[in-house]
């Protein structure tokens, strides 16, 4: 399966995002999908991720109840809205796809990773 992170660009803070992560190729259907992202000079950290029929979600600290993970499993497609965003939420975000059905945090346990996209926020 192939993934495309889209719906990344700059806004003040305090402002909204939706990011968009597709699927091409194969379905993801089956599968936990997690969005992680990577800040300048930073390592990548886990963001949010959702198990294969969106019963169950995880959130990092830093974005819980700012951010909402959630599929549409007809579209092969999984969503990260971000709202109140802060400058510390700068980064390349990028979507995977687990290997097992449920939610992980841990970056070795996805794959098919996309390019990413850029959200930048200002203050």
């Amino acid at each position: 399966v192939q993934l495309q992170a889209s719906g990344g660009g700059s806004v003040q803070a305090g402002g909204s995002l939706t990011l968009t992560c597709a699927a091409s190729g194969r379905t993801f259907s089956n599968n936990g999908v997690g969005w992680f992202r990577q800040a300048p000079g930073k390592e990548r950290e886990f963001v949010a991720g959702i198990s294969w029929n969106g019963g169950s979600t995880r959130y990092d600290n830093s974005v819980k109840g700012r951010f909402t993970i959630s599929r549409d499993r007809a579209k092969n497609t999984v969503y990260l809205q971000m709202s109140s965003l802060k400058p510390a939420d700068t980064a390349l975000y990028y979507c995977a796809v687990r290997y097992s059905a449920y939610v992980g945090f841990d970056e070795n346990d996805y794959r098919s990773w996309g390019q990413g996209t850029l959200v930048t926020v200002s203050s």
